[in-house]
């Protein structure tokens, strides 16, 4: 029998003693491993270029380089396709927070959260899927697209999508998970995943967080719908 998988976690924080405490969490568990830990951006950089984390659990507020600098830059960099980034945060509505998602960040997660909500948060990125609570992402990113202009929309993209996963997007942008989308459809679980994973590919987006951002940013689905 194979050994399970075990996910390998990069910590940046400013604060030693949160980091500590998220260390403490993680290592509790039988299949996360804290490989590192980061001060700031640029040492965050480093650390995932030498490191190779699975997931890195990002502070937005640093001295220095900020979290949302170094996002860019690890998403944007030769690690990117490996590495996913969990923003780490005070409150469910940021600015910053939303910019780090747009910027290529697979979610975020409260620095109050109970600790089974931090762990569930780095295994669900981990392993590609949503994060947590897709209506909490929802609501963030509906409040922030509902007060920038909207810009020039752009339907190309989506001319490329079968009717069933125009409507697979649109149901993973309202913050439906694969088995609500499989019982709202009446079809088989392995079937929305392959649709997700079409949606993924065909868009060029990284995973279930981006294909919410850019349902709002593209117009097929609204705040008011």
């Amino acid at each position: 029998m194979a050994a399970p998988r075990r996910i390998r976690v990069l910590l940046v924080d400013d604060q030693a003693m949160v980091r500590g405490g998220f260390r403490m969490i993680l290592e509790a568990e039988d299949d996360l491993d804290v490989v590192g830990e980061a001060a700031d951006g640029a040492a965050a950089i480093e650390a995932v270029r030498r490191l190779r984390p699975d997931v890195v659990l990002m502070d937005i507020q640093m001295a220095g380089m900020d979290g949302l600098e170094a996002t860019r830059r690890i998403v944007g960099g030769p690690d990117g396709a490996t590495t996913r980034v969990v923003i780490l945060t005070t409150f469910e509505v940021d600015a910053y927070v939303f910019e780090a998602i747009r910027s290529g960040a697979s979610g975020f997660v409260l620095k109050n959260a109970p600790p089974e909500d931090l762990v569930g948060a780095v295994r669900a990125v981990a392993d590609g899927g949503a994060l947590l609570a897709p209506t909490v992402t929802r609501r963030l990113i509906e409040a922030f697209v509902a007060a920038t202009p909207a810009p020039p929309s752009d339907r190309g993209p989506l001319a490329g999508l079968t009717e069933r996963e125009r409507e697979v997007l649109v149901l993973v942008a309202r913050g439906l998970t694969n088995a609500e989308i499989a019982d709202r459809l009446v079809v088989g679980e392995a079937t929305v995943k392959t649709h997700v994973s079409n949606v993924l590919s065909k868009l060029g987006l990284r995973d279930r967080v981006q294909a919410v951002v850019f349902a709002y940013e593209s117009g097929l689905v609204s705040a008011a719908t």
